[in-house]
């Protein structure tokens, strides 16, 4: 009995001594990315940290409209892709509940019960009742490894939600300005109609009495059809971006109407200084990209460990009898503890092809990684450009606008006056009504540059963060 004591001992103490050993994988560190001193199309760059996990908020308030705050907040809970997302993000997070699992030992119980004989000699009962344990020490790191690998690859979906989120979030808001500004160009339609139809009329009574030629009655009726044509355009893209929208919700088109809203007053946020680089590293997919270079670093770990044996510890405790009041008895228990290492002697460079795959997947991931950071350095800079320029347009195309207004009125009064022809007045009326057209368009691209530069920033933000 001693001998089978000192034999356990020794046991324990070489399992000890195993779980000592340290892990084979290589420690992780961030990669080094590409990092300019400063943002080409912007002043009051300050350097750039990790912020992924901050609050990013609801950024769509920032354009103080009420029924975008509620559209918004719907695609949370409503929209379909997203819900795809959490699905996902609930799966990975069970898988690194599962591989932690792994490193704990395992224990199972069995209970049985038979009973034989012979034919005209009687029967037996046999019952079994079996307390057993397995254990894989992680010796080598590998199982450790794998909760890291699963971790990092939940983090990563959890990036891809929030990247589903903000996309959504981002195409709503965008088609939700885009009706805005169809809607006040349908009002500005109707003024133009409304307006051409009385110059008809009076071009109409004009030529009765002889004033005016039959021409000029043709080229009134033809301006007003053509006006009327881009209305009705107007309006099946509004239905179009409408439809969009339902969806964008988790409604049927069938179940989704928006009132429209001629009076539109065009809100564009503006940019806190040093906000650009502050928010670069909180973009979902750079989030997702630096992840998954931590998923494929623990992977290399995984590989290596095969060059090492398998350790594994198993014990159990059981009894048995004929009757069941004997697996109580302590004489008729029984136990084993047992010790086992199992190594590929050789598999070909199996393993080291393992290896050198693993190696080759993390350099993979490592250069998407920089390279969705240069991509998002070069969306940022765009979208600062668009939103610069669209601003100066702006301008240009308030002052086009008026001027243009103040030439169809001059064009109008000449031709009543009998100083000019009718064509002239045609084409000072298009010109006017594409420069109003062009106002609002500009305003429109404005609101949705807005939109696109919070996306390329990977979200909102608050002076509080940026204080932190």
């Amino acid at each position: 009995m001693r001998l089978h004591t000192v034999s356990r001992l020794h046991l324990i103490a070489l399992a000890a001594s195993l779980l000592a050993g340290c892990a084979v994988g290589p420690a992780y560190q961030r990669p080094s990315t590409p990092e300019p001193v400063a943002f080409k199309e912007a002043q009051g760059w300050v350097p750039a940290a990790p912020a992924d996990a901050l609050e990013r908020g609801p950024w769509w308030q920032l354009f103080n409209d009420p029924l975008l705050n509620d559209l918004a907040g719907a695609v949370e809970v409503s929209n379909q892709n997203v819900a795809v997302a959490v699905a996902n993000y609930a799966q990975a997070r069970a898988a690194v509940a599962q591989q932690r699992a792994a490193l704990f030992p395992s224990v199972n119980l069995n209970l049985s019960g038979d009973r034989s004989g012979v034919r005209n000699q009687g029967a037996d009962n046999a019952f079994r009742l079996n307390l057993g344990g397995s254990w894989e020490p992680d010796v080598w790191g590998r199982l450790r490894a794998g909760v890291t690998s699963a971790q990092a690859g939940a983090e990563a979906t959890a990036a891809d939600l929030a990247s589903a989120r903000l996309s959504a979030q981002g195409e709503l808001a965008a088609n939700y300005f885009t009706i805005r500004a169809l809607d006040a160009q349908r009002a500005l339609l109707a003024r133009t109609i409304a307006g051409y139809e009385r110059e008809l009329q009076i071009t109409q009574n004009r030529y009765k009495v002889g004033i005016v030629a039959r021409t000029d009655v043709l080229q009134a009726e033809t301006q007003l059809a053509n006006a009327r044509n881009d209305a009705l355009s107007l309006d099946r893209q509004r239905a179009q971006f409408e439809h969009a929208i339902a969806v964008l919700v988790g409604k049927a088109p069938a179940e989704f109407t928006l009132a429209a809203l001629p009076e539109w007053r065009v809100t564009v946020p503006a940019i806190p200084v040093g906000v650009p680089s502050t928010l670069l590293q909180r973009r979902p997919d750079i989030a997702a990209a630096e992840r998954d270079v931590a998923a494929a670093n623990a992977e290399i770990g995984i590989a290596r460990s095969a060059y090492f044996p398998n350790i594994g510890l198993s014990a159990s405790l059981g009894t048995g009898g004929s009757r069941v009041s004997d697996l109580l008895s302590a004489s008729n228990a029984a136990w084993s503890f047992g010790l086992s290492a199992a190594q590929a002697i050789f598999n070909a460079g199996a393993t080291r092809a393992s290896v050198a795959g693993a190696e080759a997947r993390h350099q993979a991931a490592v250069a998407r990684y920089r390279q969705t950071v240069l991509n998002a350095f070069a969306d940022v800079e765009d979208q600062l450009t668009t939103v610069r320029v669209l601003e100066q347009q702006q301008e240009l195309r308030r002052v086009a606008s008026e001027a243009a207004d103040r030439v169809e009125q001059q064009i109008m009064n000449r031709y009543r006056a009998g100083q000019v022809s009718y064509s002239e007045v045609v084409q000072a009326q298009a010109t006017a009504l594409n420069a109003r057209r062009s106002l609002v368009q500009v305003q429109a691209d404005r609101q949705a540059a807005a939109v696109a530069l919070i996306q390329s920033l990977g979200g909102g933000w608050n002076a509080d963060q940026m204080q932190g």
